[in-house]
């Protein structure tokens, strides 16, 4: 995906970019890259909002919420009663083609189903939450899928910024061109970076940010039909439905599920 620096600079505004950490900065350019990947910024509105309206749009919301939670035209479709992850990507998470794309280039070069798992689920939780998206998303799946995909989920927010030649991942050529070269990450990042690189599942998270990297193509639609078999046997979904399965994140998916709930 090709990103206009103007044109991304003018959707944050100058001085809000300025005032940011280089991991914010980081998270917003993602944000900007998967909402114009699935067809722009403001999926539900019927018409561009005027500047006025993105002042006001801007004041209410925070960076670090999740689209769920953004002023939309229409109201949400129900949930099923005994939702299943299906069921999340098709009303709460689509179009994610991100993560599609990202699994569907794990699944062509031969990766095991955990791994094209991980590459489905690494960037879901951005519709709650964008801020520290690796350790939410961690938090989500952890007690529905093997420990190496939400180790992998939590760490690949670190080791996007570091190159690893071994199996080709370079340090992003976008960071240098939008944000300069002397873009560094935020200590903790480069912790998390450390104490990763020394771990066993080390390679479970690289691979993540190795299929991150070729999934903004636009024009490119991929379904979640081919992935439904391999759900099926790496997500341990609960009878009772996600969100009522009194899990430690299952609070994570009655929000989703119902976000506008004031209590």
């Amino acid at each position: 995906m090709e990103v206009d620096r103007r044109a991304f600079i003018a959707t944050v505004g100058a001085g809000a970019l300025s005032a940011m950490s280089p991991e914010d900065k980081a998270e917003e350019l993602e944000h900007y890259m998967i909402d114009m990947l699935d067809g722009g910024h403001d999926h539900d509105a019927e018409e561009p909002l005027s500047e006025e309206e993105q002042e006001v749009q801007e004041v209410r919301n925070a960076r670090g919420m999740g689209r769920i939670f953004q002023p939309r035209s229409k109201p949400l479709e129900p949930m099923p009663a005994n939702a299943t992850l299906e069921d999340f990507f098709r009303l709460r998470f689509a179009p994610a083609n991100h993560v599609l794309q990202s699994a569907s280039h794990a699944m062509q070069t031969g990766q095991p189903e955990r791994t094209i798992l991980a590459c489905l689920l690494h960037d879901t939780v951005q519709t709650l939450v964008r801020a520290d998206h690796g350790y939410w998303g961690a938090q989500l799946f952890e007690p529905y899928v093997d420990e190496r995909v939400s180790w992998g989920i939590k760490y690949h927010q670190a080791l996007r910024f570091f190159p690893d030649e071994s199996v080709g991942y370079e340090y992003p050529e976008m960071y240098n061109r939008i944000f300069g070269g002397d873009y560094v990450p935020e200590p903790y990042i480069y912790e998390a970076y450390e104490y990763a690189r020394a771990h066993k599942y080390y390679m479970e998270s690289r691979m993540i940010t190795v299929n991150d990297t070729y999934a903004f193509q636009e024009g490119l639609a991929v379904d979640i039909d081919p992935f439904i078999d391999i759900i099926g046997r790496n997500f341990k979904t609960p009878k009772e439905g996600l969100g009522n399965d009194n899990s430690g994140s299952a609070h994570m998916w009655r929000t989703l599920a119902n976000p506008e709930r004031p209590l």
